[in-house]
């Protein structure tokens, strides 16, 4: 079978990007479609591939700077072209890679990480008041408009949507109209079920790990910690790291930057629980701890509520400080009885052989049961 694999663009390789690389896999013919690509950023799976990229590729520092071009996207998806017939198109889409035009009678199938999150329900994350410049913020309510029409336009052309999580799924029905199959995502968790579970938390701080974007609310962690006093070290980079970076932090916060992922078990391991401040899709990064034989303090909204449990970690119910403050609280009493086995099995539910074998089977049921007439009728979804 002839698969365009169809992403948002190549640059870092985050989530969405192993979830490309776990469909490579069981797709070892497939050719990659996508709006910029910086070549070596990308797993041998991915980059062994046809790589086709959009117009964006050929402007000078495309690659710092690409977000800055979403407005020019819609029309950089859609100027791509198909290089020959393929009998599926499979986008991984948080942006606009579902936009692609697919020539008729070839099945599009998308897997929806989020629909464009910072032109829906978290606007007022990436453009809000304090989260952008002026110039920026009035370009954004600009073009909010025209993208979110884009947005539910483009979505009547795909056959069948395959969402992340439940959440996602609710979002996919509100935003767009559709219904959505649900698949949770690969998390490589080998490497962290290799580290021991005796003596887990003796590194005596807690973690938090993440792009530094503004919906990832870092900044909640920051002031929760310096008013516990208590030692948060803290893991990624990101476009708000100068930001969060000039704050004149205690010395019981640390910045680590990047860290590698040969490091990355051992680091959750001994950190006492994971910070998890955002409402994410799914996240990743609580079944990494898990997976370490580690618990969780989340914040109790969105795909975290699929993937941790009462016995695997705590949730705060406000995205505010003096709410994720008082759960660390409860936490020294909470601690006493949990279980790193219970952790390490929760985590184990969502396994990338387990990904590709449902993303498999939502093939051959979009395959097995297109109905010609249009696209979205397809299977009732």
């Amino acid at each position: 079978m002839k698969v365009a694999l169809v992403h948002d663009w190549l640059v870092t390789h985050r989530g969405g990007e192993r979830v490309l690389d776990a469909l490579c896999e069981v797709l070892p013919d497939a050719d990659i479609y996508t709006l910029v690509h910086q070549p070596g950023t990308q797993s041998p799976a991915i980059e062994s591939r046809r790589i086709f990229t959009s117009f964006l590729q050929h402007i000078p520092g495309i690659h710092a700077r690409y977000r800055h071009f979403l407005p020019l996207m819609p029309s950089a998806i859609e100027s791509l072209r198909l290089q020959g017939r393929y009998d599926l198109v499979l986008s991984s889409s948080h942006c606009v890679a579902k936009g692609l035009r697919t020539p008729k009678g070839t099945p599009h199938l998308s897997y929806v990480h989020a629909p464009m999150r910072y032109m829906w329900d978290l606007f007022d994350d990436y453009f809000g008041p304090g989260r952008a410049r002026l110039p920026v913020r009035a370009a954004a309510h600009a073009v909010r408009p025209w993208l979110r029409q884009w947005d539910r336009r483009t979505a009547a052309g795909v056959n069948r949507f395959v969402a992340n999580s439940r959440h996602i799924a609710a979002k996919v029905k509100r935003f767009w109209g559709r219904e959505a199959a649900v698949v949770h995502p690969p998390v490589a968790l080998e490497r962290f079920a290799q580290v021991p579970l005796e003596g887990g938390g003796q590194g005596g701080y807690f973690l938090w790990l993440g792009a530094f974007a503004p919906y990832k609310r870092l900044d909640i962690a920051l002031e929760a910690f310096r008013q516990l006093g208590a030692p948060l070290w803290v893991v990624g980079t990101g476009q708000e790291a100068t930001r969060l970076g000039a704050q004149r932090l205690p010395e019981n916060i640390r910045f680590l930057g990047n860290v590698s992922d040969e490091a990355l078990p051992a680091l959750y391991r001994d950190a006492r629980a994971l910070i998890f401040t955002p409402e994410e899709d799914f996240g990743i990064t609580p079944l990494e701890s898990q997976a370490a034989g580690r618990p969780v303090i989340a914040y109790g909204r969105g795909g975290v509520l699929e993937t941790v449990t009462g016995r695997t970690g705590l949730f705060f119910s406000e995205q505010t400080p003096a709410s994720l403050a008082a759960a660390v609280r409860r936490f020294d009493g909470w601690e006493a009885g949990f279980r790193p086995e219970e952790a390490r099995a929760q985590a184990g539910r969502f396994s990338r052989a387990a990904f590709q074998q449902a993303m498999l089977r939502e093939i051959e049921h979009l395959l097995g049961n297109l109905l010609p007439e249009s696209p979205g009728a397809a299977a009732g979804l």
